[in-house]
């Protein structure tokens, strides 16, 4: 009983990792899980169009010219 007891609350369970181990040994639902490895490289990559370059290109040029100093002064100061 006391065994089942530890078993079931989370809070024991991690303060003893080697009844974790146990437990999911003894667990028949992590057993029936299907189990599949996947890597990174399994997706296929999506290639960016010249459209998207650009926009993306024009939007780090704006910011890159924005002045945030003058910015925050005109907040502070309004």
């Amino acid at each position: 009983m006391k065994d089942t007891a530890l078993a079931l609350n989370p809070f024991s369970l991690m303060m003893e990792p080697e009844l974790v181990l146990q437990t999911m040994e003894r667990s028949q639902q992590l057993r029936g899980l299907r189990r599949r490895k996947l890597r990174p490289l399994d997706k296929p990559l999506i290639p960016y169009t010249q459209e998207a370059l650009a926009a993306r290109a024009a939007y780090d040029a704006a910011i890159d010219a924005e002045d945030f100093e003058a910015n925050a002064n005109n907040y502070l100061l309004n």
